[in-house]
């Protein structure tokens, strides 16, 4: 087993807290703007594509390294996190439903359901930096 890269997830933090700065921008935008702007549709779910990507990374890295161990799947990983105490089980549990729509995303799902990307983008606004605090918690 090699050793916990952490240059690689402090890397990986930084992009993801550069996604999220830009996704900050659409925060205050109401639903009805979103749901008729297709262009803000589509940066806010590359964004959240991205974001949950690199998160998912994060969590394989660690997992594999640190604990020996590979998740069945995205979603699980972020059970694992839990479970070994890298993140809480609580937020584990809040943030594992990110991994489902990063599949729907990621593989382009013909019934993307917008207001579902958007409450998704409010939650992962909230719930991102608490993981990002978590993990850098972790790192020492």
């Amino acid at each position: 087993m090699s050793p916990l890269d952490k240059q690689l997830v402090t890397r990986k933090a930084k992009l993801i807290t550069g996604d999220l700065e830009k996704l900050k921008r659409f925060e205050k935008t109401p639903l009805s703007n979103y749901l008729r702007n297709p262009d803000t549709q589509l940066l806010v779910e590359r964004l959240l594509e991205k974001i949950t990507s690199r998160l998912i990374e994060i969590n394989y890295h660690i997992l594999r390294q640190e604990f020996g161990t590979l998740p069945k799947d995205y979603f699980n990983s972020f059970e694992e996190m839990g479970k070994v105490g890298v993140i809480s089980k609580e937020l584990a549990e809040q943030i594992a439903p990110s991994a489902g729509l990063r599949n729907a995303l990621a593989h382009e799902y013909d019934t993307i359901d917008q207001s579902q990307v958007y409450y998704s983008m409010k939650r992962a606004l909230d719930q991102i930096p608490q993981y990002l605090q978590l993990i850098i918690e972790y790192l020492g």
